[in-house]
Formats: C-alpha cells, structure tokens, sequence
C-alpha cells in the first residue's frame, strides 16, 4: 500500500497512465485516518454524484475536469484544487484526459 514509493522522489503524473475509456486508480497511502489516491480519467468519464462521511480535497496534476458539489460547478484545471465537503452530494466529470490526486482525511 505505497510502501514501494517511501523515502523517493517522484513525478506525480507518471505514477498513473490513462486507459481508454477508463478511470484508473491507484492507491499511495492508506491510513486509518485517511488516504491518498490518484486517479487518471479519460475524457468523457467520472465519479457520478455522491457524498462521503469526511473532507476530501482533489488537485488537479494534469488536464481539466469539472468538479460538481451541492449542484454547483466548478472548472479546474492543473495546478488547481478544491475541497469537497463532508456530506456534500459531489461528482467529477472530465472535460478533457485527467489526472487528479485525491485526499480524504478522516475524523
């Protein structure tokens, strides 16, 4: 669960490739008190709308999506973040191929 990547230095975008067609995700820490995953979208596809019992906050490491919380929408594009809240109804779409680190701290 991350431990292969402990103690390096790395690119953030180059820990996960695009598929097709897909969303990929992939796991970096893994805690009781929270997680960091990154996930690559390609265009077209997403997180349908949903809410989550804590605070999770998304950066955008490459290309553009379009973040929805409480019906409200929100463009971001690489170099952006925003923070979704706890039990706030919330959807990711991508506008174009994207790449976003997410962080969901518990409480």
């Amino acid at each position: 669960m991350g431990m292969e990547l402990t103690g390096k230095v790395m690119k953030i975008s180059d820990l996960i490739d695009y598929q097709d067609g897909s969303v990929v995700s992939r796991e970096i820490i893994r805690k009781e008190t929270g997680t960091v995953t990154l996930f690559a979208f390609d265009r077209g596809q997403g997180l349908s709308e949903h809410t989550a019992p804590f605070d999770a906050m998304v950066q955008v490491i490459d290309g553009e999506a379009e973040v929805t919380i409480s019906g409200e929408k929100h463009r971001l594009v690489a170099g952006e973040m925003i923070i979704m809240p706890a039990e706030k109804p919330h959807a990711v779409m991508a506008v174009k191929p994207f790449k976003m680190l997410l962080t969901m701290i518990r409480s």
